[in-house]
């Protein structure tokens, strides 16, 4: 919360310069979204908030791009160095903008980087305020992410009725979800039994140790690498506003302006042996 707190002052000071995407996410109003905005259900809410955003029922290329394009402030920045790289993500509506704050240090993993940005969309819908970490609002917003990235009304007839690595690795690169999540999408709509879909996990995890299956890097793709906020400082700074006047506005260290945007640290290290 102190994180998303600080962010939010950032956010604050650039939009005295810049005017950033008006929220666009039904029932929200005064940082949290009014009752009976969203079903209830995981799979009506992530339906309901397709049809909202125009998404109708085909793959999203560039998630985080249209998550932000909604105007839901999002960042990508690492929290190893503060010890809390346990997280993948965090998201708050307790401000008068919604903030999603993303972290590569867990897993770098364009696949699980999408799902949880997803995940994290389905807390601000059906969650709000509610305490984290509950196993049962967890599922929840996993069973939205799911559903928001991969239509169960168009991805069931996309599936093999048997596993085919081939065949799931086509549409992991069509509906940019990970091949083990759509053998948990072929558990869950009824195309496999439990130990079908457990031997196709034991032979994934031999596939990516021996190399064959590869992670691929959040950085190699630019949709999915927040850029509002950052693009808004630039755009500031081409109307003479800079990072140290944004530093001296906040009270803080241009180095904290810049980490808060998710600029790495790239000062050398220094190691005693």
């Amino acid at each position: 919360m102190s994180y998303t707190e600080q962010l939010w002052e950032l956010v604050h000071a650039v939009e005295k310069h810049v005017r950033l995407p008006s929220v666009n996410l039904p029932g929200f109003v005064g940082g949290e979204i009014e009752p009976g905005a969203f079903p209830t259900d995981p799979i009506a809410a992530a339906r309901a908030l397709r049809k909202a955003w125009g998404l109708g029922a085909e793959p999203i290329p560039h998630l985080v791009r249209t998550i932000e394009n909604q105007g839901i402030v999002a960042v990508l920045v690492p929290f190893a160095e503060n010890e809390v790289a346990r997280i993948d993500a965090f998201s708050t509506l307790s401000l008068s903008r919604p903030i999603i704050v993303l972290s590569p240090d867990r897993a770098n993993d364009i696949y699980r980087h999408r799902f949880t940005a997803a995940h994290e969309l389905g807390h601000l819908v059906m969650h709000g305020e509610l305490a984290g970490g509950d196993p049962a609002l967890e599922r929840e917003a996993d069973r939205f992410a799911a559903e928001f990235l991969t239509p169960s009304l168009v991805i069931h007839d996309l599936l093999p009725r048997r596993i085919d690595f081939r065949k799931l690795n086509q549409l992991s690169e069509q509906w940019g979800v990970s091949i083990k999540s759509l053998v948990y999408r072929c558990r869950e709509v009824g195309l496999l039994s439990d130990a079908t879909a457990r031997r196709a996990y034991i032979r994934l995890n031999q596939l990516s140790e021996q190399g064959v299956i590869a992670t691929q890097p959040v950085y190699q793709f630019p949709g999915e690498v927040p850029s509002l906020l950052r693009r808004a400082v630039e755009l500031a700074e081409a109307n003479g506003v800079t990072i140290a006047s944004l530093a001296q506005e906040l009270a803080w260290k241009p180095a904290q302006v810049r980490r808060m945007l998710g600029d790495a640290d790239e000062r050398p290290t220094l190691r005693l042996v």
